[in-house]
């Protein structure tokens, strides 16, 4: 007999990246199914704006991954506002896109303090209140860039690969524990993350409310692993066990391995400006090529292409000391969305 699924109605979740994309949509789902919703954006304006439009009672208030005391302060105000936090979704993320050796360290470095110490600070600071409670959900937001290694994103498949990896060791170390962990492994999502990117071939690329389904889903009825579209794991499951060369050749078939290098430029001059400015960078003039390690795709959405010729880079800004905020206007922690 099928379980019954969990009801979500009451149920205080907070979603970190939460202002727009992947992170907006799983808001909206989880309201419309009754939960008490609080988003987390490093852009606090952005954050207050779409809880008012989303209504039904959701909080909006400002948070910085990166900053442990910035998101215990987080959690601290959903708590007193809403109620004991049964839910975490660690869904912000950054994804800057071109070739390993023209990306920049301040790039790799904010792409692991976003992406993976991020996920890190939230992860803990949630479980140190379900594991007393013997109840909660953590939900960390990977990507299939997690479970295969794409050229033009080295970094990015990295702190993913790193996400999936803290989430099956805390699965295992939670057992018996009451609380539940589920990863979510999404393909490249139709945000402005994933602008100007290509879906690999034979697949569509999802909408956010696809993976804000499949996240209600995992609530609904706890399970550890989900891909959007579901059909993908099929794919990663078959690469775990067929030779490496007969895998390439799958890759060569889907053009999976193309999705993050030709990207359209001026179709993501919006998105590469805003990571720019968390990089430390100035922003490119539309049409022209990014600056090393700056090209993006993720959140929450995955995807790269070649970066300038070398030598190229600007010369970076100081960047601010740890824990800091970083330069105005505020950088961009956007909802994660693999490849």
């Amino acid at each position: 007999m099928a379980k019954v699924p969990r009801s979500l109605a009451g149920q205080v979740v907070a979603i970190t990246g939460g202002g727009r994309g992947i992170g907006r949509a799983t808001a909206a789902a989880l309201i419309a199914q009754g939960a008490r919703v609080a988003i987390g954006d490093i852009e606090a304006a952005l954050a207050e704006r779409t809880a008012t439009e989303l209504g039904a009672g959701a909080l909006g208030l400002p948070l910085d991954v990166t900053d442990r005391s910035s998101f215990a302060a987080f959690l601290e105000r959903v708590e007193a506002r809403l109620g004991p936090l049964a839910v975490l979704i660690n869904n912000a993320g950054i994804m800057p896109i071109g070739p390993f050796l023209e990306e920049t360290d301040a790039c790799a470095e904010r792409m692991v303090d976003i992406n993976l110490h991020g996920v890190i600070f939230g992860s803990k600071l949630a479980l140190e209140r379900f594991v007393p409670r013997r109840r909660g959900h953590l939900v960390n937001i990977a990507s299939v860039a997690g479970r295969l290694g794409v050229a033009g994103g080295a970094t990015y498949c990295a702190t993913k690969y790193a996400v999936v990896g803290l989430s099956e060791a805390l699965r295992a170390e939670l057992q018996g524990s009451g609380v539940d962990v589920t990863v979510v492994l999404p393909i490249g999502v139709n945000t402005e993350l994933y602008s100007g990117l290509p879906a690999p071939r034979g697949y569509k690329t999802p909408e956010p409310e696809d993976v804000a389904g499949a996240i209600v889903g995992a609530l609904q009825r706890p399970r550890f692993e989900v891909y959007v579209p579901k059909s993908v794991g099929a794919v990663v499951r078959a690469g775990a066990v067929i030779p490496r060369s007969a895998g390439d050749r799958v890759t060569r078939l889907l053009k999976s391995n193309e999705t993050l290098t030709s990207p359209d430029l001026n179709a993501r001059a919006a998105y590469e400006a805003r990571i720019m400015q968390t990089i430390g960078r100035v922003p490119p003039a539309v049409g022209s090529r990014p600056a090393a390690g700056s090209r993006t795709a993720a959140g929450s959405g995955p995807a790269a292409g070649p970066g300038p010729p070398a030598g190229s880079d600007p010369a970076p800004r100081s960047e601010p000391p740890a824990g800091s905020e970083p330069p105005a206007p505020a950088p961009a922690q956007a909802e994660t969305e693999p490849v």
